[in-house]
């Protein structure tokens, strides 16, 4: 059922999906208009939380750990949740600055992007356990960790992650591997390489990038330049620094130890089906089950909703209404001029940009006049990975850990890595 929900691509509506986003869109379908105000109030609900939790310490939480880790957070974050609460009041009844909640900047990411959020996390947090808790993870752990160890210095059992993000989406692909973390499976560094290197852009939103810049009839050669350009990314960044240097230790060193090393009489296959076999007896049955699925919910909601209201609304009104990232794409335009890139200025432009949105690029860059300049656009906004107004917010809402300075030097180091590739491949192409 997992495989089925998260990964299995169905046809739906003449275009392929998998059943998540299915389910995820009805929610959207059925509640419309209303998602906006929902999201604000859980927002301000959080806010209120924080501030009760921070200043009364009530014994409530005390008594529930869950809570207390919900509510009683860090003070960096605690001002952050002040920060979403005042955007996202701010953005709904339309008060204050322009330029907080213009459709650009917070009313992008309150009415458009926090409604789809919602309905991800409702679902993709109510059936996880179905992904971790029975057993698919160590199946796959076992067959995969001769390919993932040498490769990407990851356990076998990132494989599943990697998949889901690819077939499914980005956010599921975070949310899993905090998930992962927060359990004790992944050590600090394995947990922030996967969450920046494997947080892939689904086959369906690429699909929506690549038509943004009139360009949707080369959509294999585009997603073809993609995959490469992102696998040699994914061998080098986990091999420089910021990533290489986080340690090797556990969340609260609460270290759940699986051996990858295969027991002698054993096929990778035969000890994969044992240990997940083991895994499934542990569960804690259909009210376990449901106990679990709400707990990720209001951890995804409360927990990140406020994050990515922040963030997001700051990097968008940076990239909006300042110069700060045409300023930071002008040493690009040597290099693409370098590389013979047509319209370097225009492209370096839009380079820096995807740090905020990635949508942002394609929207940007679609006016420019060269094909082969859109395609490197496209291909480049989409191997960057990390943008604030989602997946980069999400990472800084989860329990990964990543900085926001760690975030922006990947970005970075992503945008230099897979660029060559992408201007050699659109050399060829064109």
């Amino acid at each position: 059922m997992g495989i089925f929900l998260f990964i299995i691509p169905i046809r739906y509506n003449g275009e392929m999906t998998i059943p998540i986003a299915i389910l995820s869109g009805s929610i959207q379908s059925l509640l419309g208009t209303y998602l906006p105000v929902i999201m604000m109030v859980i927002i301000e609900l959080t806010l209120i939380g924080t501030i009760i939790a921070k200043l009364f310490k009530p014994i409530f939480l005390a008594r529930h750990p869950f809570f207390k880790n919900l509510f009683d957070v860090p003070v960096v974050w605690a001002i952050t949740r002040v920060i979403g609460g005042i955007f996202a009041f701010l953005v709904y009844f339309q008060i204050g600055p322009e330029f907080i909640w213009s459709e650009n900047t917070g009313g992008l990411l309150l009415n458009d992007l926090l409604p789809i959020l919602f309905s991800v996390f409702l679902f993709a947090g109510l059936f996880l356990p179905l992904l971790l808790d029975f057993g698919l993870l160590e199946f796959f752990g076992a067959l995969f960790t001769k390919v993932m160890r040498p490769i990407f210095k990851l356990p076998g059992r990132s494989s599943i992650d990697c998949i889901a993000s690819w077939l499914g989406d980005g956010t599921i692909g975070v949310l899993l591997t905090s998930k992962q973390y927060e359990d004790g499976f992944y050590t600090k560094r394995e947990a922030a390489i996967i969450g920046t290197t494997f947080s892939v852009v689904s086959i369906t939103f690429c699909l929506v990038v690549i038509s943004q810049v009139n360009l949707g009839s080369m959509f294999v050669p585009f997603y073809a330049t993609v995959t490469l350009s992102g696998l040699v990314a994914a061998f080098i960044c986990p091999r420089i620094p910021p990533l290489s240097r986080k340690p090797d230790t556990f969340y609260l060193d609460k270290e759940n130890e699986v051996s990858e090393v295969i027991p002698k009489g054993y096929t990778p296959f035969n000890w994969g089906l044992k240990l997940a076999v083991d895994r499934a007896e542990d569960n804690q049955g259909f009210i376990g089950f449901i106990k679990e699925g709400l707990k990720n919910i209001l951890d995804m909601w409360m927990g990140v909703a406020p994050i990515v209201m922040a963030f997001g609304s700051l990097a968008l009104i940076l990239a909006e209404y300042t110069p700060i990232f045409q300023w930071t794409g002008m040493p690009f335009i040597p290099l693409l001029e370098l590389m013979q890139v047509p319209e370097a200025k225009a492209a370096a432009e839009t380079l820096v940009v995807g740090f905020a949105d990635m949508f942002l690029p394609s929207v940007i860059g679609s006016g420019i006049e060269s094909d082969m300049t859109r395609f490197i656009v496209a291909c480049t906004s989409v191997t960057q990975l990390i943008y604030m107004s989602e997946v980069g917010g999400l990472l800084l809402g989860s329990k990964i850990p990543v900085t926001f300075l760690d975030l922006f030097v990947i970005f970075l180091e992503r945008t230099l890595i897979t660029l060559p590739i992408i201007v050699l491949a659109a050399h060829i192409i064109f």
